[in-house]
């Protein structure tokens, strides 16, 4: 009787405990993807003179067209967002069964790991224009395609030696003596005890997805003109950086911040026994 009155206390300070840091951490991520719906002027027709400053009407200037700023900055973050979080979840979801299954089957280890090592020599921006090349219409398909190969095998290596640990210890033996199929041992022996590593994975990854998809927006492989993207809107914008520096800094620091909330959010959910097993490390 006194186990759930326990555990009803620590979910209720739980709330308390992250309000702070969830505070800061969804308003981002928020707007980003409710921002199409937000902005105020048409994305494609100038409203003001080509790199004017902000004012009359257009709070952060115009473009290199004379487009507002403004409002492509808030309808260039949705498909960001969506196409990075997609790519997390896929790395995260591959990197949890791989990991595992490395770490429960060393021989099949031994060969996942040498592949991942082999990936890991490949740079990111080369291995975007070589799936770009090989899949040219492709769009953001290509791109979260890109991250996704890039960020596996990072992920793979984490997860595998996280899981080590869980693997070595008797209750994991005990199931595979009793006779246990090989998906029960991954799932219910194993990741069932590694939440709080896959969730910071998960946010470590969305980083590292924002980087790759943006990468490939400033090299113009995903979204092409005239669409709204904030890395295209640096690359488009940085000429007249002197004239109106808002139209290239804006959408760098929107990258930035929604990258460093997703991950902070990412980190607040962590449960607090997982981040005391991670600090004694």
């Amino acid at each position: 009787m006194k186990r759930p009155v326990k555990r009803r206390g620590a979910a209720a300070r739980l709330p308390r405990r992250a309000l702070p840091a969830l505070s800061l951490a969804v308003p981002a991520p928020a707007l980003a993807l409710a921002g199409p719906w937000l902005a105020p002027e048409p994305l494609d027709v100038p409203v003001t003179a080509p790199y004017a400053t902000p004012g009359h009407g257009a709070p952060l200037g115009g473009d290199q067209l004379g487009r507002d700023v403004l409002s492509r900055l808030l309808a260039g973050g949705r498909d960001l967002i969506l196409t990075s979080l997609l790519a997390a979840f896929l790395v995260t979801a591959l990197a949890a069964v791989l990991g595992t299954v490395s770490a429960l089957r060393p021989a099949v280890g031994r060969v996942i790991e040498r592949a991942a090592d082999m990936l890991m020599l490949l740079p990111a921006v080369l291995g975007v224009l070589l799936i770009a090349l090989a899949w040219p219409d492709g769009g953001r398909w290509a791109v979260m395609l890109a991250a996704v190969v890039l960020g596996t095998p990072y992920a793979v290596r984490f997860v595998a030696a996280a899981a080590a640990p869980v693997v070595s210890s008797g209750h994991v033996d005990a199931a595979a003596a009793g006779g246990e199929r090989l998906w029960h041992l991954v799932l219910v022996e194993v990741l069932s005890n590694l939440r709080a590593t896959l969730l910071a994975l998960f946010g470590l990854r969305f980083v590292a997805a924002v980087y790759v998809v943006s990468t490939a927006g400033f090299l113009q492989v995903g979204p092409q003109p005239p669409a709204a993207d904030w890395a295209l809107m640096v690359r488009e914008n940085t000429p007249g950086i002197l004239l109106n520096p808002w139209a290239a800094i804006a959408p760098g620091a929107a990258i930035a911040l929604l990258a460093v909330s997703v991950n902070l959010l990412a980190a607040t959910l962590v449960p607090r026994t997982g981040r005391k097993a991670v600090s004694l490390r």
